[in-house]
């Protein structure tokens, strides 16, 4: 499992780190330049959908096949908690018949519904623990 970690960088200002060598900023909402947390979570639930249907619109829609999921969130004005999470993909089926185009949708929503760990994570409502070890910080 990859190694991950946020620093804070300046006031409001954060960079996410994996052990790969890749970074992200984050900040609070609105920050020019960085990603905020609820962000970065409905970007997860997007990257997980695009990363287990990839196989699966590139067999019937071609390899060189391009393709977006966006993501967006439903909220209470004011609220600390999302209400539902949204996902939606852009991609051209316009070359396949009804059927196979029906029958591919319903096989992507099987395989998010059975492989994509951050959909199945959420919705199954996992606990966060938080704790203090005081590890060293470079």
């Amino acid at each position: 499992m990859a190694s991950l970690e946020v620093r804070r960088v300046g006031q409001h200002e954060f960079t996410g780190h994996n052990d790969r060598g890749a970074e992200v900023k984050v900040g609070r909402s609105g920050t020019p330049g960085s990603f905020s947390p609820g962000e970065l979570l409905q970007l997860a639930v997007a990257a997980c959908s695009a990363v287990t249907a990839e196989n699966l619109i590139t067999r019937r829609v071609g390899e060189d096949s391009r393709f977006r999921v966006a993501a967006g969130a439903e909220q209470q004005p004011g609220g600390h908690e999302y209400d539902a999470l949204r996902v939606a993909f852009d991609v051209d089926l316009s070359g396949l018949d009804e059927p196979v185009r029906a029958q591919l949708e319903s096989t992507i929503r099987h395989a998010l519904d059975q492989l994509c760990t951050v959909t199945r994570t959420v919705e199954a409502g996992t606990p966060v623990k938080v704790g203090f070890d005081h590890p060293t910080i470079d």
